[in-house]
């Protein structure tokens, strides 16, 4: 259900802006995308899981805030993350 630490360590090697950069707006959004991902996989064969519903609801907002962020600082960098990761269809 969680991230591992080797799948931690290649979205951050993928969505790292500089060399250093380990928790930056792009790197955030590209872990709660995955934990989204799995957590929507789970809740398909375990529809009556409530609280891990909530939890999934706070990621989703969550990413929604941090998104919101770099539309706002970075519209070509907002385009380029979405189109990455696959979201908004």
């Amino acid at each position: 259900m969680t991230l591992t630490q080797e799948r931690k360590h290649e979205l951050i090697n993928e969505y790292q802006i500089h060399e250093t950069d380990t928790g930056s707006a792009d790197v955030q959004v590209a872990m709660l995308t995955t934990r989204i991902n799995q957590l929507s996989a789970h809740l398909k064969t375990n529809k009556k899981d409530h609280s891990s519903r909530r939890g999934l609801l706070k990621m989703i907002g969550q990413r929604k805030r941090l998104l919101a962020y770099i539309l706002k600082q970075d519209q070509a960098r907002y385009r380029a993350l979405i189109t990455r990761l696959g979201i908004r269809g």
